[in-house]
């Protein structure tokens, strides 16, 4: 193997480990969103980062919600979701939706009930309503995978990324 000028050799591999996993996603930037959901008490919904978009034809995407988590319970039993694309003008929402024991629809999120009653979230660059088709068990996490059944890409504004454990923008 050869180096290549001007950088590092890598460093002694480390054995795997949920610290060496943290560690390595931190560096790994990554789009930021909101899943939502109807549930049996009123609107759920938590910030995601592990969106992913599956197939154009039919339109599929995924994302990762850990069974531990306070909408999981809605989310295991929703037949749609909605999908957020957030702005870097919305660090604070997904704070919000981000945090535990949050009211995450209370004032000053703006939502409104959208198609199949999912909750949508005003102001974001996009969103999606989908139909969830399957849970796939994935550790102490489940993988959602949805079909895009509607939504609205024309929201203004540039994404929001999550990178060494914070919210922030692009750079030029």
């Amino acid at each position: 193997m050869t180096a290549t000028p001007g950088l590092a050799a890598p460093a002694s591999p480390s054995t795997a480990a949920p610290d060496l996993f943290r560690a390595v996603f931190r560096r790994h930037a990554a789009g930021v969103a909101v899943i939502t959901a109807r549930g049996d008490t009123g609107p759920v919904g938590f910030t995601a980062t592990s969106l992913t978009s599956v197939s154009a034809e039919p339109p599929l995407l995924s994302f990762g919600i850990g069974t531990g988590s306070s909408s999981w319970a809605a989310i295991s039993g929703a037949d749609h979701v909605g999908v957020h694309i957030l702005g870097e003008h919305q660090q604070e929402l997904a704070a919000t939706f981000a945090r535990s024991g949050a009211d995450r629809f209370g004032a000053p999120t703006v939502w409104r009930e959208g198609p199949e009653g999912v909750p949508v979230l005003d102001g974001v660059l996009a969103w999606l309503v989908c139909t969830v088709h399957a849970r796939v068990p994935a550790g102490d996490h489940r993988l959602v995978l949805a079909e895009v059944i509607g939504g609205d890409p024309a929201g203004a504004g540039r994404p929001l990324l999550y990178h060494q454990g914070r919210f922030t923008a692009l750079r030029d």
